[in-house]
């Protein structure tokens, strides 16, 4: 698995590269309520533990119920613990407001790269997609042709980056108060499609656990943003 090792470092790379090039440009100005390691290390280290904590529930739960008895981890488990762990620790804390818009572009290009990585690494991954006839698909290996799922998913979050970087450099409210909740939203519905296209066992009906995990994502996400419009004073 060093292919997949290799990108996930890259993955981060990107991350904390975009982040900082956005930074300097300064369109997230007025966007919101920031956070750094100096001003609240709580708040990281809630954010690292609930990430890395849905990463392997999920990961690891979608592999047994595929009879894979192994360790897993999960890009939508870790964004789905980020999420709860944060939000209990606003909620304790009393803090209102989206505290995720300098992470929205990072996760957006670390996930796309990941997802490459995802894809390089084959069939031990167990992130590839079912059996297809279209000219695109993949062989990894084993004489089957396959949809490359991953790769869609890595698309799907370059078109996100892109839109997202336009909106923010023109200053769209949408983008610079809730692109967090926009980013889940986007995020949650291209899985959720994706979902139907992987041969993961399903758990409700047609549904898989990460169909679930992404229709409870959508939902918080469209949730906080009718949220914090009406909590946004009347002008």
């Amino acid at each position: 698995m060093v292919v997949h090792t290799v990108f996930d470092l890259l993955a981060w790379t990107m991350a904390a590269l975009i982040g900082r090039w956005i930074a300097g440009k300064g369109w997230l100005s007025g966007s919101g309520e920031k956070r750094t390691l100096r001003s609240d290390p709580n708040y990281f280290t809630v954010l690292a533990l609930g990430a890395l904590a849905g990463a392997i529930l999920f990961g690891s739960l979608n592999l047994d119920l595929a009879g894979l008895l192994v360790p897993g981890h999960s890009i939508a488990g870790a964004l789905a613990g980020g999420i709860i762990a944060v939000e209990i620790y606003k909620w304790r804390r009393g803090l209102h407001g989206s505290t995720g818009i300098p992470f929205v572009a990072p996760l957006a290009i670390g996930i796309a790269v990941g997802r490459v990585g995802c894809f390089l690494a084959g069939l031990p991954d167990y992130t590839y997609g079912i059996p297809t006839s279209l000219p695109w698909g993949v062989d990894f290996g084993d004489g089957v042709r396959r949809h490359p799922v991953q790769l869609y998913e890595a698309a799907a979050m370059l078109v996100f980056l892109l839109i997202y970087l336009r909106e923010i450099r023109r200053r769209n409210a949408l983008f610079l108060q809730n692109g967090f909740y926009v980013l889940v939203v986007w995020y949650g519905t291209q899985r959720f499609m994706w979902e139907f296209l992987k041969p993961y066992p399903k758990l409700l009906g047609p549904l898989n656990l990460f169909h679930i995990l992404c229709l409870a994502m959508i939902a918080y996400g469209f949730f906080m943003i009718a949220r914090s419009r009406d909590l946004r004073p009347a002008v």
